[in-house]
């Protein structure tokens, strides 16, 4: 799982995962929420689950919009079976 994926595994993967794209080296999703105290509170949900599989994405957020980018930094930062573990975790917060 913790293995560099070919191109066509992850573009094979991410279909999965429709609002979820794939660029750089990273699967990425971004999010609108209501206003600050939801995006702040599904971010704190998100940490929990980065927690548990023990794999922290890179996270921007401004007001009520949050940016997730997720990468394997321990295989030269790229796309593993891990990432697309996180992502579908995060898709059951969202």
């Amino acid at each position: 799982m913790n293995q560099p994926m070919e191109e066509n595994e992850i573009q094979s993967q991410i279909k999965n995962l429709p609002s979820w794209t794939w660029a750089d080296d990273k699967i990425h999703k971004s999010l609108v929420f209501p206003d600050f105290r939801e995006a702040m509170s599904f971010l704190v949900r998100l940490s929990f689950e980065a927690e548990q599989l023990d794999h922290h994405p890179e996270i921007y957020n401004s007001y009520n919009r949050v940016k997730i980018s997720i990468t394997t930094h321990d295989v030269g930062g790229k796309v593993t079976g891990k990432d697309f573990q996180l992502a579908h975790a995060i898709e059951k917060l969202s």
